[in-house]
């Protein structure tokens, strides 16, 4: 029996260190580099002068910070989510508009509003049109403010 185990252990120590070390190969897509080109140059046209950028663009990149929207639709038929998205966005074309889907509805909210006041004018403003308004406090995208000192 103990010439049994000997040659059992003997037989699987032979296995562990028959092993050699692997070498590991990294594959990168080369789209990766692609999407980092990309982005610097984003960044660095968000950095130029207005006068160079063109005049809809936004003077630098989005920041998120907490604000508000109003929702404007929540239901869980996709169909007439965007047709109500398709006609807020055809009566205020420069509003943006965001979809969220939590099972088993779909949210339809506007606007980046800063503050509350802001978001409860827009409200009021479309009280006739959409029944049933709320107003939410989120993470929104807000373009950097441009400040002149009166010169």
């Amino acid at each position: 029996m103990r010439i049994l185990f000997t040659f059992i252990l003997t037989c699987l120590s032979v296995f562990v260190f028959a092993q050699t070390r692997g070498k590991v190969t990294v594959e990168k897509d080369p789209l990766i580099d692609t999407l980092i080109a990309r982005r610097i140059q984003l960044q660095r046209a968000a950095s130029q002068p207005a006068a160079s950028r063109g005049v809809g663009r936004p003077a630098g990149p989005i920041i998120s910070v907490m604000g508000y929207r109003v929702q404007i639709y929540y239901g869980s038929d996709r169909r007439k989510m965007y047709s109500e998205q398709a006609q807020f966005k055809s009566e205020y074309p420069k509003m943006n508009t965001y979809i969220t889907y939590k099972e088993p509805n779909y949210y339809l909210r506007v606007g980046d509003f800063r503050t509350r006041l802001e978001a409860q004018r827009f409200m009021n403003e479309l009280r006739a049109t959409y029944p049933t308004l709320f107003i939410f406090r989120e993470k929104i995208n807000a373009q950097n403010l441009e400040y002149s000192n009166g010169n």
